[in-house]
């Protein structure tokens, strides 16, 4: 019998990202078409065995860049769950396995938490419902109620307020991952400092995705912080210039970058401009819509 359990945490991709001006709680108004990714990390929890004086004794990474303290996401997830379930757990540990990139843009902390939540609630003797979760989820982050739902969503407020797109088909994408992570309030700072009229409709993203037409979609992919994020990283533009070159339908800035997204015609022309770019970065392929986050069956709780 396993003594841990196990969930998986899928990245994301934004299709459209309309940013309103700030507002007065140091929010912007969002409007986002996010989608869940096949690419993802796994979130392990393990009873630890040891007295602790918090319920997570211990958080591990195997990737570097990421807190393994108090401060990540993962952490702050279990703790604000047990203390929302009312019930006594036993101290944990906590590892993540990241296949998601560190500050890439992709959700991958806010994944993290997601999955934390699904694995930690499955252990409860009277595990909170879904409607719960996302209370929860919301209060840890704008992005975490999304990863938690997964398939493709319309996103607003901050983009924690959720509501089902249909999607048709599905979609190949390849990723470019840059080095060096990007901060997500730096990248905002920085296009509060930008002249620019916010683009909030995605009705040419909702109407492609309907038809199930790639083409289409890759015309009304947009991103407001692309232009931030470029403007951070000038070099982002030779990859997505690069990616283009090699065959995708178009390559977008994901989320708040730097990691560079390519939506694709098919699988094959995705491993294509994967394997391109892979002379320069690290690269991995993706498909989407795919679910949230997930508990993986096999896993067995016991202590």
């Amino acid at each position: 019998m396993s003594n841990s359990i196990r969930a998986r945490a899928h990245a994301k991709v934004n299709l459209h990202l309309g940013v309103g001006p700030l507002r007065n709680d140091g929010y912007h108004d969002l409007v986002s078409v996010f989608q869940s990714l096949s690419l993802s990390s796994i979130v392990e929890i393990t009873p630890a065995g040891t007295p602790s004086a918090s319920l997570v004794a211990g958080l591990r990474a195997d990737a570097p860049g990421v807190p393994e303290d108090a401060s990540n996401l993962a952490w702050k997830a279990a703790e604000a769950l047990a203390q929302r379930s009312g019930e006594t757990l036993e101290p944990i540990t906590i590892a993540l396995h990241k296949g998601i990139p560190v500050a890439g843009g992709m959700a991958g902390g806010s994944a993290d938490a997601a999955a934390t939540l699904k694995a930690l609630n499955a252990t409860l003797q009277r595990p909170l419902s879904q409607n719960v979760l996302l209370d929860i989820a919301a209060e840890l982050g704008s992005d975490v109620p999304f990863t938690l739902l997964g398939e493709t969503r319309v996103g607003t407020g901050r983009g924690e307020a959720l509501a089902p797109l249909l999607s048709r088909g599905e979609y190949h994408w390849a990723l470019a991952f840059a080095k060096q992570g990007l901060s997500t309030p730096e990248v905002f700072a920085k296009l509060d400092t930008m002249d620019r009229e916010p683009h909030l409709s995605y009705e040419a993203v909702a109407q492609a995705l309907l038809k199930a037409d790639a083409n289409a979609l890759a015309a009304a992919l947009h991103n407001d912080l692309q232009a931030a994020a470029l403007s951070l990283r000038p070099e982002l533009r030779k990859v997505i210039a690069m990616g283009e070159r090699a065959g995708a339908l178009r390559g977008i800035v994901s989320g708040s970058g730097p990691t560079c997204a390519f939506l694709c015609a098919d699988a094959d022309a995705a491993q294509e401009v994967a394997a391109e770019l892979g002379v320069y970065y690290r690269t991995a392929t993706a498909t989407g819509p795919a679910p949230g986050a997930t508990v993986l069956e096999g896993s067995t709780w016991s202590i």
